[in-house]
This record gives C-alpha cells, structure tokens and sequence, in this order.
C-alpha cells in the first residue's frame, strides 16, 4: 500500500501544510501504508501551451520533472494533496501541476485510487481549498475520504487540533485502500462522468441536459 503526499506550499519543509501533510501520512504509516512526500517546490515543472500532445501521444513532450511525478502518483495506492490559501485558492505550484494532468480527466487516471487533501490558512479560504483540491481528485477518478483545513491565525490551538484530525485522516485514507471501501455517491458520479466522455468519444447522443455539441467542441480542454 503506497500513499504519497504531495505540497504545494512555496515554503516546502517548513510549511504548516507540510505539518499536516505529514499528520496525514503518520496516521497511513501506522495502519501500514508505505508513505511518500514530494514538495513541488523542489521540482521543476513548466508552464505548457496546451499542446495537447499528452492526449495525442499519451504522454507529456516537456522534459521536465512533470513525467516522473506523474508515473509516481499513477504507481501509488493513495494520494494526499495539500495547499496554503494563496489569494483563495490553491498557489501556482499546485495550480501548474493539476494543470499538466489535464489528460488525466478523460482517462481517470486516478481510477481505483482514494485520496484526501488538507491546507492552511491565516484566516479564511481553507475549505474552499480543502473542497477544490478534492473534486480535482474526484474528478481524475480517485475516491475521496475526507479532508483538513485550519486557519492557523484564529485559534492559536487549532493547528495541534488539525494535526491530529489529519492522523485520524491518514488511518480512515489506509484503512479505504486496503478495504476497498465503497463510498455510493462517488462511485454514482464516476459512472455519470465516464458516461459522458464515452458520449463525446463516441459522438453517442448523452443522457444527461445540456448543450450536446458544446460538449464536443469544448472537449479538449478537458
């Protein structure tokens, strides 16, 4: 069973989304998951011109650092996305890198894995982060288990508190990887999502309301 942890936080180590990070894979290590950190600021990963090669190819031409984290995430069992608030969303680091696994939604490249996802902020936003890193997750095809968020400047005991709602996090994220645990909801939306792109793959009439063509000609920003 692996999980990695991935941060998002310009600030690396030292970061308080670290700390949490960190709580999540210590609570994965003792229900015996083997656990894993990247800290995206230590890598190098480029801004692409949505060449969309990685759709055509199957694979990414830059050659960065992207391609073998990529390989990395797509080898682990489980994945834990952490972010500060940065001007109420997640920061550029993370941004870029959801941005290259934009290939990753049409072929759910997440399918069968369960992941979570936690950030920090001084004050504000950090639920909004925690719920945008999660329908990311959600919408590569992993199964979500939950999420920790915490202003740290509120409450001076609010960072320990998330700590250890992050540990209990790491244990329920083990415990779904190694159970196999069903969560209905999620899975009812894979199907309906997948459907979809089979429509579009297919130019099958899709069962769902909308704007059909808008679909087909909008399908490969997805």
């Amino acid at each position: 069973m692996k999980i990695i942890g991935i941060n998002g936080s310009p600030r690396g180590e030292r970061s308080a989304t670290m700390r949490l990070i960190a709580a999540v894979l210590e609570g994965a290590e003792e229900k015996g998951a083997e656990v894993d950190v990247v800290n995206l600021i230590d890598l190098d990963i480029r801004f692409r011109n949505a060449c969309s090669a990685c759709f055509q190819e199957g694979r990414c031409v830059e050659e960065d650092d992207f391609p073998g984290l990529y390989q990395k995430i797509k080898a682990a069992d489980g994945l834990v996305l952490g972010s500060p608030v940065y001007f109420d969303l997640v920061t550029g680091q993370m941004k870029l890198l959801i941005d290259r696994m934009a290939d990753g939604i049409q072929c759910q490249a997440l399918s069968g894995k369960y992941g979570c996802s936690v950030s920090t902020s001084g004050d504000h936003a950090e639920q909004t982060v925690v719920t945008y890193l999660n329908h990311v997750l959600q919408m590569l095809g992993a199964t979500l288990v939950g999420g920790v968020g915490v202003a740290t400047g509120k409450d001076q005991h609010a960072p320990t508190r998330a700590e250890e709602d992050a540990r209990e996090l790491g244990k329920t994220l083990a415990e779904a990887i190694r159970t196999r645990r069903q969560y209905p909801e999620i899975e009812a939306f894979h199907q309906r999502f997948q459907k979809k792109f089979n429509a579009v793959i297919t130019g099958a009439k899709p069962e769902w309301p909308g704007d059909y063509e808008h679909w087909v000609d909008q399908a490969w920003v997805w």
